[in-house]
Parts: C-alpha cells; sequence; structure tokens
C-alpha cells in the first residue's frame, strides 16, 4: 500500500457524468431529477430547525451566554456561512450524491474521501437517533405517555423511537418525490410556529431582562484538566468560566448543533433539475431563512423571561406558560413534534444518498448502490440506515455524544474549504456556475474558524471521534482499499502500459 495509492483522485467530468446510467455496468444506478430550489430550501430548513431551536436555545443562554446566546448563534452562523460559499461552488460544478465525500475524492484524494464519508455517517446516523429519542419525549409530554417506552429516565427500549424512524425510513424508501412532500408540509408548519412565536413573544418582552447583554464571566464548575473540559481549556490549563466572551463561544460550539445538517442538502445534487443554479440558492437560501429565524427567537425567549428561569428542556413552550399563555405552549408542542420528524426523514434520505456515493465507487459492497427501478432511491443502503437509527434511538442513550454530531460537521467543512483551494489551483478552467469569493482567504477563514469551533468541544468527545476514525482506517484497509474502481481503473491502466 503506497501513499499515491491512498490518495488516489477521482477526476471531475468522471463524478460529473457518473448519474447517467450505462446499461453494461452492473454498479450503476440513477437517481431521479425532481427536484427545484425551493424543495432544496424545504430540506435545508428541514434538518436544521429543530433539535437546536427547541432545546439548545434555552440551555445554552441558561448556562453559559445568558442573553448574548443571541451572539452565539450568530458566530455559528457565520462560521456556517464561509462553508456554505465552498459548497454552494462545489455543489453546483459537481452536483453529486457524496456530497463532500466525492469533492475530497476529486481534489485530495481517495483516503481522505473515505475519512470524510465514515464521519458523515457517523454525523447523520447519531443525529437522527439523537432527534427520534427527542421527538419520542415530546410526543410523551403532549400526550402524556409513560416514561418507560418514550422518555430517557429507567427507559430500557424508547418505543417511540424506533416506531418514528421505521415510519419515517419508509416515506425515505418510497421516494425523494414522497419525501420532499412530507417534508415541505412539515417545515410549512415549523416556520408558521416559529414566526408566531416571534409576534406573539414580542409584546412580552422587557428591556430588563436583556440587561446586561453578556452577563459577567465567572469561574466555571467543570475542572480544565478533565475530559468534559473544552480541548483548548485541557490543552492550555485555564480555568473555565461561564457567561462572559467566553461563555458566548462555548456556547456558539455546542449551537452549532443546531445548524448542522445543512450541508444534506449537497448529497441532494444528483436529483436536482437545475443543480448549477438551485443548489447555491438552497444552500444560501436554507442558511439564511434558519439564521433569522434562530436570532428571532432567542431575542425573543431571553427577552420574555429571565434566562435564570428559561427551561433546559422545553424553553420555547415553557416561556409561553411562565407569561400566562399556556395555550401558546401546547401549540409550540406540538410545532416540535412535527418540526423533529423532519429532521429525522431528511437525515435518512441524506444517508442513504452518501451510502449510495461510497458503494458506487467500490469502497462498500456494489449492492448497496443500485437503486430501485420504480421508486428511484437506494432501497437497501436506505433501510439499513432506518434499522441502525432505530437499533441505536431505540436501545442506547446517546446525549452524552450529542456534541459528536457538532465535530463531525466541522470536520466535513474543513475539508470541503480545503476542496475549493484546491481545485481552484488544480482545474482552473473547470466550469464554475457559482464561485466563491475572495479565494483562497474565505476558505482560509472558513477552516480557521471550524478548528476554533472544534477546539471548544470536550477532549473526551475529541477521544471518541478519533476512535472512530480509527474503525473507519480498520474497515477500508481490509474492504475499500481493495475493491476501489479508481483503484482497479489504474491498474488496468498501468498494466496496458506496460504490456
Amino acid at each position: 500500500m503506497r501513499l499515491s495509492d491512498l490518495t488516489r483522485t477521482k477526476h471531475v467530468d468522471d463524478v460529473i457524468h457518473q448519474n447517467e446510467a450505462d446499461p453494461e455496468d452492473e454498479h450503476a444506478g440513477h437517481l431521479k431529477q425532481d427536484l427545484t430550489a425551493r424543495d432544496l430550501i424545504g430540506f435545508g430548513i428541514g434538518i436544521v430547525i429543530g433539535t437546536g431551536i427547541f432545546t439548545l436555545t434555552g440551555l445554552q443562554a441558561k448556562e453559559n451566554a445568558g442573553p448574548a446566546v443571541v451572539i452565539s448563534f450568530l458566530i455559528a452562523g457565520f462560521v456556517s456561512l464561509l462553508a456554505a460559499l465552498c459548497y454552494a461552488e462545489l455543489a453546483a460544478a459537481v452536483p453529486t450524491a457524496g456530497s463532500s465525500y466525492t469533492y475530497a475524492y476529486t481534489t485530495i484524494g481517495e483516503i481522505f474521501a473515505w475519512i470524510i464519508a465514515w464521519d458523515l455517517i457517523l454525523e447523520f446516523a447519531l443525529g437522527a437517533a439523537v432527534v427520534a429519542r427527542g421527538w419520542s419525549g415530546y410526543v410523551a409530554g403532549v400526550f402524556d405517555l409513560p416514561q418507560k417506552w418514550f422518555g430517557e429516565e429507567g427507559s430500557v427500549i424508547n418505543v417511540g423511537a424506533i416506531a418514528i424512524t421505521l415510519v419515517l425510513g419508509y416515506v425515505a424508501i418510497r421516494g425523494i418525490r414522497e419525501s420532499k412532500w412530507v417534508t415541505n408540509g412539515l417545515v410549512a408548519i415549523k416556520v408558521i410556529v416559529c414566526l408566531f412565536v416571534i409576534a406573539a413573544g414580542f409584546f412580552y418582552v422587557k428591556t430588563d431582562n436583556l440587561t446586561p447583554f453578556i452577563p459577567k464571566s465567572r469561574p466555571g464548575d467543570s475542572d480544565s484538566g478533565s475530559l468534559t473540559a473544552p480541548l483548548w481549556q485541557f490543552v492550555t490549563g485555564i480555568e473555565p468560566s461561564t457567561y462572559g466572551v467566553a461563555g458566548v463561544f462555548v456556547a456558539a460550539a455546542v449551537v452549532f448543533f443546531a445548524y448542522s445538517g445543512f450541508e444534506a442538502v449537497a448529497n441532494l445534487g444528483e436529483e436536482t433539475k437545475k443543480p448549477e443554479r438551485d443548489m447555491p440558492m438552497g444552500l444560501l437560501g436554507t442558511l439564511g431563512i434558519c439564521t433569522l429565524l434562530y436570532v428571532g427567537v432567542c431575542l425573543v425567549l431571553t427577552g420574555m423571561v429571565s434566562y435564570k428561569n428559561l427551561s433546559e428542556g422545553d424553553a420555547v413552550a415553557d416561556v409561553f406558560d411562565q407569561v400566562g399563555l399556556a395555550w401558546a405552549g401546547i401549540l409550540v408542542g406540538i410545532a416540535a413534534v412535527a418540526g423533529l420528524c423532519s429532521v429525522i426523514l431528511v437525515d435518512l434520505v441524506a444517508m442513504g444518498r452518501i451510502g449510495f456515493a461510497i458503494a458506487r465507487d467500490g469502497l462498500l459492497p456494489p449492492v448497496f448502490s443500485r437503486v430501485h427501478p420504480t421508486w428511484g432511491t437506494p432501497v437497501l443502503m436506505t433501510s439499513l440506515t432506518v434499522g441502525a437509527v432505530a437499533l441505536l434511538g431505540g436501545l442506547i442513550p446517546i446525549s452524552v455524544l450529542a456534541e459528536m454530531v457538532s465535530i463531525g460537521t466541522l470536520f466535513a467543512f474543513v475539508v470541503v474549504s480545503v476542496a475549493v483551494a484546491v481545485l481552484r489551483r488544480t482545474q482552473p478552467e473547470m466550469k464554475r456556475p457559482f464561485r466563491t469569493p475572495l479565494v483562497p482567504l474565505v476558505p482560509i477563514a472558513s477552516v480557521v474558524c471550524c478548528v476554533g469551533l472544534m477546539a471548544s468541544l470536550a477532549v473526551e468527545t475529541w477521544l471518541r471521534f478519533l476512535v472512530w476514525l480509527l474503525l473507519g482506517f480498520v474497515v477500508y484497509a481490509f474492504y475499500g482499499f481493495r475493491h476501489s474502481r479508481v483503484g482497479k481503473r489504474a491498474k488496468a491502466e498501468a498494466e496496458e502500459a506496460t504490456a
């Protein structure tokens, strides 16, 4: 196994034309092109607005940032914007089901593409399982269901998480058109309720609750030398603190989870009618709308009641209870149930497409790249995904692993940002319907900001992430490297040249 074999790349032209099914190719699969820019924005909002807006707002305002949680969301949104500009260039020029995996394959090599693919599998699977358990908890609260089967405390098998995963998995398997209809319907509900929260809550905002906007810094409770401390504190030995500017940045690293998943839009490139136009609109439109909604809801929440009195579980519903609008709290709870459904659905759709792209390249068994002749979806890969998420959500309390979704997303953003700069140098003649501005400054800024947020995550999160990547190396060494279609083609060309 030579270094040149590990860094072999896939040509951009091959990626662009790979959705043109070859009837003589047993590995060929063809995804239906049925999506528009509006549909992409719907999918994007569907996966972004969910757990973050319903839980992380109150939790991080209370524990780390106070009313300045608004700034935390803006910081996380700015970092996402830098990455989105890089994603938009590649998604328009190289529309593919593999997203950052394929971008890495065309620029920095196969081994890096596999690493990012393995990372994306973790990000989407874990994210879907976490949200499935969250959905189950909200349903238990709305309908007063037993915690033993629908909650976290004392639960052995979370029936709610398993049930919603299987139902939405069926929708994802049946086809992208059906997934689109369901997602767009759920997104409409979420956006209307978010606007309702902002409009109704505005009349109950008190300026006293927003003062001081950035609470004075004070010593934290954790030990800087423990594995639960942020990486930068563990390395420097600086005593942790809450609130103040440091608290705002710690909250930004955590609420970044609220933006994780918007890159799932890039996985739908092969199913988009006009990707050169619609992909940038879908990515940037998703991010812009979600950031505005996040900022509006955060301002209203911290203005309606003191950040010290915010609920850590259902802050959005609870603030209306505190001001005497219990009916509004019930409405928000119902919207949360609908909103979390769309997050799970888009996660399942995205994971199916990532696995499809990996198998098409030979790094996973080719059976996973087969597409249903009627539904136009990678049925086996999506089914396997649904089963894995159902098991995770039903059997394992994974709240302690939630930060791994953020670290996985940030790592993917770093790879995509590097890929944009590399492709600009190695393939300057490539057609680019959308061009990232100020290259290489924007990609460099994206990498620096992403690494900075990653450094604010706990040491134990880094350790778990490294263990997962090590397992991925083992899978690649024993299967992917030997069955890579790019590797087989390179070997055949080398043998032909020496014959």
